[in-house]
């Protein structure tokens, strides 16, 4: 079976570290721009109804591993392995991606024709997208179930200190993202407890920054 690319996003993810590890968890908004052939209005009739999607796409910038039945999940610190579909880990044998994202609005682009503007993807900026479909409460919302691991390790959002001069050099557009993604902790699970610097690159800018305790403190912005 082939897959067709229909679309691909674009956002300010310019990198693959600093992405949310799921869907939902920033409110950052992206572009889905249709491939030639598929941006006609009629294809959308009726999206505007529903108010979240599913995205299936594309691991495009994974480095080529062979076949590994278990993988480290960076929610148990990288440290302890887990059969890989019982994981989102994006090292599968086929590299397809899923993610639930908000449709914030339909847009007629005068060059790129039908746009979906989305909310809460965690998709690098150019990642190709196969298909989409809509969010159906009725039958993709369960209620009191059980989500394995992740049920014994809460999820806790890092405090962000960022020194006022430096964050004046980021983008006004820009701020909101790079704060959502600096208190998510994008550090993998094996450099928990490291003390050195990291750096993450959102739009325009790149952030340098450290953890101390429960806190992310940036120490440097550079302009793209």
């Amino acid at each position: 079976m082939e897959l067709i690319q229909i679309a691909h996003i674009e956002n300010g993810y310019k990198a693959k570290f600093g992405i949310p590890r799921q869907s939902g968890l920033v409110g950052v908004e992206s572009r889905i721009v249709m491939e030639k052939g598929y941006a006609m209005p009629e294809a959308f009739r009726g999206i505007e109804d529903y108010d979240y999607l599913w995205l299936i796409w594309g691991f495009s910038k994974n480095v080529e591993k062979p076949f590994s039945a278990t993988v480290k999940p960076p929610r148990l610190g990288g440290k302890i392995r887990m059969g890989v579909f019982a994981t989102r880990s994006p090292y599968r044998p086929n590299p397809i991606g899923l993610s639930s994202v908000k449709l914030e609005r339909v847009e007629q682009d005068e060059k790129h024709g039908t746009v979906l503007v989305v909310s809460g993807a965690d998709l690098l900026d150019g990642t190709p997208i196969y298909d989409i479909k809509p969010y159906l409460a009725y039958a993709d919302a369960h209620e009191g179930v059980r989500s394995g691991f992740t049920d014994d390790h809460e999820f806790k959002k890092l405090e962000v200190v960022f020194p006022t001069d430096l964050l004046n050099q980021v983008p006004t557009s820009e701020r909101d993202a790079v704060l959502e993604i600096l208190q998510q902790d994008p550090r993998p699970g094996y450099d928990k407890g490291i003390d050195r610097e990291f750096k993450i690159a959102y739009g325009s800018v790149d952030i340098t920054f450290v953890i101390e305790k429960e806190q992310a403190k940036v120490i440097a912005v550079r302009r793209i």
